[in-house]
């Protein structure tokens, strides 16, 4: 039960950290015209650099070694202050770096300024702890809190295109906040850094270890928005970038089962619990399947005329977008529990490492010809091909650990409910102006039609995930 509990409370923690952005979507993109969101969106992802490389591979990493510690206050202690210590450094470089490349910047020197409250707001960062501690309860309420005081505040100062820049310290000074609330929670889950217990080498080195997959992974979100924004225009990465956010809402759903997974795995895996390892594996997979596949296939059913209705005509080109990134729901899904919660768990991060790097080669090797020949929509499908070989080596790299033919057993009845769905809400789409009472309907349609399948069709994970919650319930 407490699982399921993680789950629903980091689904909506993921869910409250692009609530903003989400909400605000249709009211920015009138408010503030394509020329500045492409702008907001191209100086965003250039300050995520900098962020990337200050923060090393701390989240993922920090996560995993307070969950292995977090039985011994004196062990979490020392892990977390010298985790949070090496980083301050790292990011204090960072930031002296994005001070050198500020003086390269030009007209967007404001923007990147604005930008540069992330920086400061990543350095105070301390989530990872709580999720070690498998207390999302706490990061998800503050969330809610701040997120709800930028919505507010948005609607009250951003009021013409000239507040792009009230805009951008309005969402980074949010986040900025938002953890620095984290702060009073400290003393619940560790004492006060004895400095001469501190060690910095080896969570350095592990850190560092997970910065090159991380650095990869970001390929897909931050460099084709900056090579979009240089080949093609800067309303472009706007539209690119809109694409994505709207993509990533319904990934943030699928993507909590790994985040939640991933510390109870590895204090599984610590335990020497590997049958428990492949048991959470097998079924955190279907679970994800089972979420992600009718998510991607309703959302490429309604993209058209929902990017229309929900951004406006000027960005109906987010539209076609969506529907060709619609894949990556899948595929992103299947890499996260594989790669985070298995891989990661258990130590294997050479093969995750690899199987992120294959990614962003295949991504690089193909942006260039595709955004030549295709524009932005050339660089969602190198996105796609790219999540597709990050997928396919992770499969190849556990195919001698556990059974295959296990975790893909049922897909062919989520893929079918999928398709199936897909047709019935297409039929509607196509044929309706598209309002949003129609848009809930068609939402609607899409639930029940995949769901009734479902119950017909009976996947073993109703069943496992059933006795799983009995037996986590007994015990």
């Amino acid at each position: 039960m407490k699982v399921l509990k993680n789950y629903l409370w980091n689904a909506f923690y993921q869910l409250f950290l692009i609530i903003v952005p989400v909400i605000t979507m249709p009211y920015i993109t009138r408010v503030l015209g394509q020329t500045n969101n492409g702008i907001y969106a191209f100086t965003y992802s250039n300050v995520q650099y900098f962020i990337l490389l200050g923060s090393l591979g701390v989240s993922l990493y920090g996560n995993r070694e307070i969950a292995y510690l977090r039985k011994d206050r004196k062990a979490t202690t020392d892990a977390f202050w010298s985790i949070f210590f090496m980083r301050l450094v790292t990011i204090i470089v960072a930031m002296v770096a994005f001070f050198i490349f500020l003086t390269f910047t030009g007209n967007y020197r404001p923007y990147y300024l604005a930008q540069g409250l992330a920086i400061i707001a990543a350095m105070l960062d301390v989530s990872y702890l709580f999720m070690g501690f498998e207390n999302f309860r706490i990061t998800v309420i503050r969330n809610f809190i701040v997120k709800l005081l930028s919505l507010i505040l948005i609607f009250t100062l951003v009021k013409q295109r000239s507040d792009l820049t009230v805009y951008i310290l309005i969402v980074a000074g949010s986040t900025l906040f938002g953890n620095l609330t984290l702060w009073p929670y400290l003393k619940r889950y560790v004492d006060r850094p004895i400095f001469k217990d501190l060690t910095y080498k080896k969570h350095f080195l592990e850190s560092l270890s997970l910065l090159i997959p991380q650095v990869a992974t970001q390929v897909y979100v931050l460099l084709n928005k900056t090579m979009v924004g240089l080949m093609v225009s800067v309303s472009a990465s706007g539209f690119y970038n809109y694409a994505d956010n709207i993509t990533k809402i319904l990934l943030s759903v699928v993507t909590a089962v790994a985040t939640v997974m991933l510390p109870h795995a590895a204090n599984a895996y610590a335990q020497g619990d590997e049958a428990g390892v492949r048991k959470y594996l097998y079924l955190a997979f279907q679970f994800a399947s089972f979420l992600a596949v009718p998510l991607a296939f309703g959302l490429a059913a309604i993209a058209p005329k929902f990017a229309v209705l929900y951004l406006s005509k000027a960005f109906s080109e987010v539209g076609t977008l969506i529907v060709i990134e619609a894949a990556v729901v899948i595929l992103i899904a299947w890499s996260n529990v594989i790669g985070i919660q298995y891989l990661m768990a258990t130590h294997q991060n050479r093969a995750y490492t690899i199987s992120i790097i294959f990614g962003a080669g295949t991504n690089i090797v193909l942006n260039i010809p595709m955004i030549m020949l295709w524009q932005t929509p050339g660089a969602m499908v190198s996105t796609v091909i790219s999540e597709f070989a990050v997928t396919l080596y992770q499969i190849f790299a556990i195919r001698k650990q556990v059974k295959i033919s296990k975790l893909f057993q049922d897909q062919w009845k989520y893929f079918l409910g999928g398709i199936i769905m897909f047709i019935g809400v297409r039929f509607l789409h196509d044929r309706w102006i598209m309002t949003y009472k129609q848009l809930i309907v068609e939402v609607a349609i899409g639930i029940v039609i995949y769901f009734v399948l479902i119950f017909i069709l009976r996947p073993q994970v109703l069943k496992t995930a059933k006795d799983f919650l009995r037996q986590r319930k007994k015990a």
